[in-house]
C-alpha cells in the first residue's frame, strides 16, 4: 500500500505504484490564477426590488479556496479581482458559484459554473462567458479522493474525505446491483467522525437465478443480461437528525468483475448517474472568468543541469537577441508566461540584473525622444514589472498598506469631477480630502527608500546611468528612467489596485475605486518628469484634475521626487537588516486546539482570529481584539503539516514554538498551505529550527506517529525547511527550468520557424529590409541559429524523460491497482 500523499496522487491518476525508478522523485506542482471578471442577467430575486446581493466562490470540488466581496442590489455584479493559488492535492473540478447574500437564513446558491480538470487548458489565458448551471445536490460530489472494492466479497475503504459543516465525516455506504430489472441494496454501518473510514463488511449478492426461474414472468438468465449488470456505491455522510448528505458514488460493471477472480481498485467519486441527469437549466444568469491552470511535473534537478545552464547565461550572449532568454520571449504569444519563470529563475541565480541591462539597451536603441524612455510594453520593461512584483512586495505593505487601510476601511469623499458631483457637494471639501489622501500617499513613498530592496535598486542605478549616457544633454532624463518604473508602474498601480498586490483582501467597490484612481492619477503625474522641468505643463486630459494639481506646483515636491529617485538609484545597499516597523503579513479566521485543559478535562477547537507580523504570531477572541495568546517569531522552532489522522480533521498545520505545538485548522486546503508558507519564510533565519519533527499529536501519554512515550521525544520526520531565508532560495529553480521546457515544448513549430529564417538570412544576401517577413528580432542570424540548435537538443531530451514518467505513471487503466 502506497503512502497517503502518495497514494493519492497516484490513485487520482489511475497510475501504478511507483517504485525505485529514477522517475519517482518526480514532483507535480498546480498553480491556478485567474480573475473573476463580472456576471450579467442574474435571476431575479422573488422580493419586490429584484435585486440581489451577490459574490462568488471558487471551489476545488466542494472546498471553497476563494471568496469575493458582496455586491449588493445588482443582477449584473462587477467583480474584477485577480486569484492566485498553489493548488497543493489533486482535485476533479473547478467550480464557481455565484451566491445570493442572507443575512438570517443560509445564504442562496443561484448558479454555478463546472469545469473539469482535464478541460481547464481550454481556456488558459480567455476571457470567458461561461452560463451558469442549476445546482442539483445529488450531483454534487463532496470529495475528490478515492475508494476501493475487493471481490468477490465487497469490502469498502475510502481515504480523504471531507468536512461537513466544519465536522468530521459520519461515513456510510450502500451497495447495490443495478440492471434492467433489479435493484439490490444494502448499507453498511456508520463510521464516527473519520476521513478514512474502513467498513470492512462483506456483502452477497445473487448475480445468476436458479434455472426454475424460466417463465416469462420471472426474471430470465441470458448472459447478455448479466452483461448488462453494475456495482454501484453510494457514498453519504450521516445527518443524525438533518439530512443525509451525498458524497459520491462509483460504478464498476460486473462484466469488468467476471473477467478477474479477485478485483482491487480505487475509484474516484462521481457525481450521481455522473451528472448526466441533470434538471433543466433555466436562464440563471452570465459568470465571465479569465482561468490560467498549469501543471508542471518536474525532473530531478540534476535533469535540468543543460537548460539552467543555457538560460543563465543569456546575459553574456552577443547580440542579446540570440539568447535563449530572449528567444523565449519572442516565441511565446503570452509574454506574461514567458516572464514570470524567466524572471525568477534569473532572479534565483543572481543574473537578473545584467540580462535586463542588456534588453533595456534595446529599447533604449529604438527611443528617439527622452520623455518617452521606458513607456513601452516591451520584454524589457515587463521583465521589470514582474520583478517588482517579487521582490517589492514586502516593499509596498510597509509603504502603502497602512494609508489604503485608512482610505478603502473610512473613504472621504473626493469628486471633484463637475459632472460626477452629487446636489449639495461641496467641492472645495471634496479638494481637500483627496489633497489629505495624495498628501499622506505620496510622503510615504519618498520616505521609504531605505526599505527599497536591493534589487530594485540595483537595475534602478543601471537604468538611471544608461539613460544619462544615451540623452547627455537632458538632465532630467537620469530622474525618468526611474520614475517610469517605480511611479507609473509600481506605486500608481498598487494604489489603484491593492487587491493585485495582497494590499487588501477584495477589490474596492465603486466609490473606493473612484477615489483610488483620482489618487493615482495625481501620484503618477507627482512622480513624473514632467513636473520636475517647470516648462513642461502637467498631462492630465481633465480641466479639473489641471486645476486640482496647481495644489501641487511647489518646490517642495519637485525636491521630495528628485532626492528619492536618486536614493532608490544608488548602487549602495538600502535594504535594511531588519524592520523596526510592526508589519500585517497575514491575518484571517481559523480553528485552533485548546492550549490548556477545558473543566472536563478535554481540549477542544474554537475560532480564532490569527494574525502574523514580521514580529509576532497572535490569535484573538475576534478581529481588533487585543491578543489571547502571542509567539515571538524567533522562537519559532519549526510550521509543518499534521496528520489528518491526529484529530480526524483535515487541512491541518503546527506552529511549533518555544513551549509546545500550537495546532491549528484553516478552512481550506490553499488557507493551510499560504499559511505554512509564510511562517516557514518570516521564521527561517530562526538559529534554533527544528531539523525534525513529529507529524501528528501527542495524545494518552504517546506520539501516534512513531508510539514514543515521552512527550519531549526528538521528532521522527524531518523537517522541510531548514534553511536560512532569501530571494533565491525562497524560489523553486527546478519548477521555473521545468515551466520553461514546457514554454520551449509547446512553441516548437515557431523555434523551427526561426531556425529556418536565420538560414535563409545566412543565405539570402540582398538588402535585410527588402527581405524581412517574419516578425522575430535577428540581429546575428549565426549565434541565433546556434542558440536555437541548443534549444532544441535540450528540449527533446527532456521531453524523453517525461514520456518515460508518463508510460510509468499512466499506462495503468482507470480503476487499476
Amino acid at each position: 500500500m502506497l503512502p497517503p500523499e502518495m497514494a493519492g496522487e497516484q490513485r487520482a491518476r489511475g497510475g501504478r505504484e511507483v517504485g525505485d525508478s529514477p522517475m519517482a522523485s518526480i514532483r507535480r506542482q498546480q498553480t491556478l490564477r485567474g480573475k473573476i471578471c463580472d456576471a450579467k442577467q442574474l435571476l431575479q430575486c422573488s422580493g419586490p426590488n429584484k435585486m440581489r446581493d451577490c459574490f462568488c466562490t471558487v471551489n476545488l470540488d466542494q472546498e471553497e479556496i476563494f471568496r469575493t466581496k458582496v455586491v449588493e442590489k445588482s443582477l449584473n455584479p462587477f467583480y474584477g479581482e485577480d486569484f492566485y493559488f498553489e493548488i497543493p492535492r489533486t482535485f476533479q473540478n473547478l467550480s464557481f458559484y455565484i451566491y445570493d447574500k442572507n443575512v438570517i437564513q443560509r445564504d442562496l446558491r443561484i448558479g454555478k459554473v463546472g469545469i473539469k480538470k482535464d478541460d481547464l487548458c481550454n481556456y488558459n489565458g480567455k476571457e470567458t462567458w461561461f452560463p451558469l448551471q442549476p445546482i442539483d445536490p445529488n450531483s454534487e460530489v463532496q470529495v475528490s479522493h478515492c475508494l476501493a472494492i475487493f471481490v468477490p466479497d465487497i469490502i469498502l475503504e475510502c481515504e480523504g474525505l471531507p468536512l461537513v459543516n466544519g465536522q468530521s465525516c459520519d461515513p456510510y455506504a450502500s451497495v447495490s446491483v443495478v440492471g434492467p430489472s433489479r435493484n439490490d441494496q444494502k448499507r453498511t454501518k456508520v463510521k464516527k467522525k473519520t476521513s478514512n473510514p474502513q467498513f470492512n463488511e462483506k456483502f452477497y449478492f445473487e448475480v445468476t437465478r436458479s434455472s426454475s426461474y424460466t417463465k416469462k414472468s420471472h426474471f430470465q438468465v441470458e448472459e447478455e443480461d448479466i452483461e448488462k449488470l453494475e456495482v454501484r456505491v453510494d457514498l453519504w455522510n450521516n445527518g443524525n437528525l438533518t439530512q443525509d448528505v451525498f458524497l459520491g458514488e462509483i460504478r464498476i460493471s460486473v462484466k469488468v468483475l467476471r473477467s478477474e477472480s479477485s478485483h482491487r481498485a480505487w475509484y474516484l467519486l462521481q457525481p450521481k448517474d455522473n451528472g448526466n441527469k441533470s434538471s433543466k437549466c433555466d436562464d440563471l444568469g452570465l459568470l465571465r472568468l479569465s482561468i490560467c491552470y498549469t501543471e508542471d511535473h518536474i525532473l530531478s534537478s540534476e535533469c535540468y543541469t543543460p537548460l539552467r545552464s543555457l538560460m543563465v547565461k543569456s546575459a553574456d550572449i552577443k547580440p542579446i537577441s540570440a539568447s535563449p532568454a530572449f528567444i523565449l520571449g519572442e516565441v511565446c504569444r503570452d509574454k506574461y508566461d514567458a516572464i514570470l519563470p524567466l524572471v525568477r529563475l534569473l532572479l534565483h541565480h543572481q543574473k537578473l540584473v545584467p540580462f535586463v541591462a542588456q534588453i533595456a539597451q534595446l529599447d533604449l536603441n529604438d527611443t528617439q525622444e527622452a520623455n518617452t524612455i521606458f513607456r513601452g510594453n516591451s520584454l524589457a520593461t515587463r521583465c521589470l514589472d514582474e520583478t517588482m512584483k517579487i521582490v517589492g512586495k514586502h516593499y509596498l505593505k510597509v509603504t502603502l498598506k497602512n494609508v489604503l487601510d485608512e482610505i478603502c476601511e473610512s473613504p472621504k469623499p473626493c469628486e471633484i469631477d463637475p459632472n460626477r458631483l452629487k446636489e449639495g457637494d461641496n467641492v472645495e471639501n471634496h479638494k481637500e480630502n483627496l489633497r489629505y489622501y495624495v498628501d499622506k500617499v505620496f510622503y510615504c513613498i519618498v520616505k521609504s527608500s531605505m526599505s527599497c530592496p536591493t534589487v530594485m535598486c540595483d537595475v534602478f542605478s543601471t537604468l538611471r546611468h544608461m539613460a544619462i549616457k544615451h540623452f547627455p544633454k537632458d538632465p532630467q532624463v537620469q530622474y525618468s528612467a526611474v520614475s517610469s518604473f517605480v511611479f507609473l508602474r509600481f506605486f500608481a498601480v498598487a494604489v489603484l489596485s491593492p487587491h493585485s498586490f495582497q494590499l487588501r483582501p477584495h477589490h474596492p467597490d465603486g466609490p473606493t475605486t473612484r477615489i483610488l484612481t483620482l489618487i493615482s492619477k495625481t501620484i503618477q503625474t507627482l512622480g513624473s518628469v514632467s513636473i520636475l522641468s517647470k516648462s513642461k505643463p502637467s498631462s492630465f486630459k481633465e480641466q479639473f484634475m489641471c486645476d486640482f494639481f496647481k495644489m501641487f506646483e511647489d518646490e517642495t515636491y519637485t525636491k521630495a521626487v528628485k532626492k528619492f529617485l536618486e536614493e532608490i538609484s544608488s548602487t549602495e545597499t538600502k535594504e535594511p537588516s531588519e524592520f523596526s516597523e510592526s508589519l500585517i503579513l497575514k491575518e484571517g479566521e481559523m480553528y485552533k486546539r485548546a492550549q490548556g485543559r477545558t473543566r472536563i478535562g478535554k481540549k477542544n477547537f474554537k475560532k480564532r482570529w490569527f494574525c502574523l507580523t514580521n514580529n509576532e504570531f497572535t490569535y484573538h477572541k475576534q478581529k481588533d481584539k487585543d491578543p489571547v495568546f502571542s509567539i515571538p517569531i524567533k522562537n519559532v522552532l519549526a510550521v509543518e503539516k499534521l496528520d489528518e489522522s491526529a484529530f480526524n480533521k483535515n487541512n491541518m498545520f503546527q506552529v511549533i514554538h518555544n513551549e509546545k505545538a500550537l495546532y491549528i485548522q484553516a478552512n481550506n486546503c490553499v488557507e493551510a498551505n499560504e499559511w505554512i508558507e509564510v511562517l516557514s519564510r518570516v521564521s527561517r533565519r530562526n538559529q534554533k529550527r527544528l531539523c525534525k519533527y513529529h507529524p501528528s499529536a501527542f495524545l494518552s501519554g504517546t506520539w501516534l506517529c512513531c508510539k514514543a512515550s515521552s512527550e519531549s521525544t526528538e521528532g521522527c520526520c524531518p523537517c522541510t525547511v531548514d534553511v536560512p531565508a532569501d530571494v533565491a532560495l525562497d524560489i523553486d529553480g527546478d519548477r521555473e527550468c521545468e515551466r520553461i521546457h514546457c514554454l520551449f515544448s509547446m512553441n516548437t513549430q515557431k523555434l523551427q520557424k526561426m531556425e529556418d529564417t536565420c538560414g535563409t538570412i545566412a543565405v539570402y544576401q540582398g538588402p535585410q529590409k527588402e527581405h524581412i517577413d517574419y516578425n522575430f528580432t535577428i540581429e546575428d542570424s549565426v549565434a541565433t541559429f546556434k542558440i536555437l540548435k541548443q534549444i532544441k537538443t535540450i528540449t527533446e531530451n527532456l521531453k524523453e524523460l517525461h514520456d518515460k514518467y508518463k508510460q510509468g505513471s499512466t499506462s495503468a487503466k482507470y480503476g487499476s491497482q
